[in-house]
């Protein structure tokens, strides 16, 4: 099991997300007020905070949502996800992963012209929304089937 460590969202697409404490996900279109949001497969994005941390390493004053991440996850593995699985996030959110990894950008976001290197492109989860449901850093995550 594993737990989500912070919600992020942003009113436009390209930009950077912002942590928010708390979010309402609406079935089939993703968070209220996320720019993401909406009918089609890339409703939600998650990204391990332990590939985060790795980053860090090399940008210590990373924040949450600058890879354009909805959902940081903690202590479940994400690489192992592969289209179809289904998450239980909380108590009622189901998200079903549509898509895994993505191009950044512009050829290029930040991060990567930083240092390198995105892991966005090779680690970013995507879902649509199963059922919605309020979330709060905090809540579990769980695979299954």
């Amino acid at each position: 099991m594993g737990v989500l460590e912070a919600i992020c969202v942003s009113v436009e697409k390209g930009t950077v997300k912002l942590p928010v404490p708390s979010a309402k996900l609406r079935e089939s279109w993703g968070i209220e007020g996320d720019a993401h949001a909406g009918d089609w497969h890339r409703q939600i994005s998650l990204l391990a905070g332990e590939s985060i941390d790795l980053v860090r390493e090399k940008m210590p004053e990373l924040d949450y949502g600058m890879f354009g991440e909805n959902l940081v996850t903690r202590g479940i593995d994400l690489a192992r996800l592969v289209i179809g699985d289904r998450l239980l996030v909380g108590e009622q959110v189901v998200l079903e992963v549509t898509q895994v990894g993505k191009e950044c950008h512009n050829g290029g976001c930040p991060i990567q012209q930083a240092t390198g290197d995105c892991i966005m492109p090779r680690e970013g989860i995507f879902c649509k929304v199963l059922a919605g449901g309020k979330l709060a850093p905090g809540s579990a995550i769980v695979k299954f089937v």
